[in-house]
């Protein structure tokens, strides 16, 4: 599967403009974290590469933008979600592992990659990040900071959906500290700044 394919399936999906830009926010992240990650490999423990490990930035993407690609389709409904798109994805022949790392981020799958520990992790923060953004003066990517973003991530009362628990995964199943991750993730998305609109 093609970029451009996984762009026609959000838009067979019948994605709105907000969830288009969600999903290109962890497209960007999945390909940079892939990227980190690939280059951090040779340093992982042999049981965190137990399942054979693909680096491939395409898929990593991919997996970004899909993997709520059916969300507002399934009205939100975490019992349907992910399966309209198992589907079409089944349809395309894609990869197994790009499937089960978009049904592993709402636990519908086990989470054995590091692509699947990627988009699980990493879904929650890029919202955390927008959120951010939101509420400066400019609304702009480029006015938020680690620290400011981790501030907010203390603030259990800020973008209250944003599951905190789901970030932390970045340690415990990435072995990548918040701190960290959260930098990574950041830098992503104000390089494409442009193309989120923020």
């Amino acid at each position: 599967m093609t970029k451009e394919e996984a762009l026609k399936t959000l838009e067979d999906l019948k994605n709105s403009p907000n969830m288009v830009k969600h999903a290109l926010a962890c497209g960007f992240v999945m390909r940079t974290l892939c990227h980190h990650l690939s280059s951090q490999s040779s340093d992982l423990p042999s049981e965190a590469l137990a399942k054979e490990e693909s680096f491939d930035l395409d898929d990593w993407e991919i997996v970004g933008l899909l993997h709520d690609a059916d969300y507002e389709l399934t009205n939100k409904s975490l019992d349907l979600h992910t399966e309209e798109t198992t589907k079409k994805l089944k349809e395309t022949g894609a990869d197994q592992t790009i499937i089960d790392a978009i049904r592993g981020h709402c636990d519908k799958a086990p989470r054995e990659t590091q692509m699947a520990k990627a988009i699980y992790a990493c879904d929650e923060l890029t919202g955390l990040i927008v959120a951010c953004a939101l509420v400066q003066p400019d609304k702009k990517l480029k006015s938020v900071t680690v620290e400011s973003v981790l501030k907010k991530f203390k603030d259990k009362s800020f973008a209250r959906g944003a599951s905190r628990d789901q970030i932390k995964t970045c340690e415990t199943e990435l072995n990548i500290p918040l701190e960290e991750f959260t930098s990574i993730t950041l830098k992503a998305m104000q390089e494409k700044a442009g193309e989120l609109g923020l």
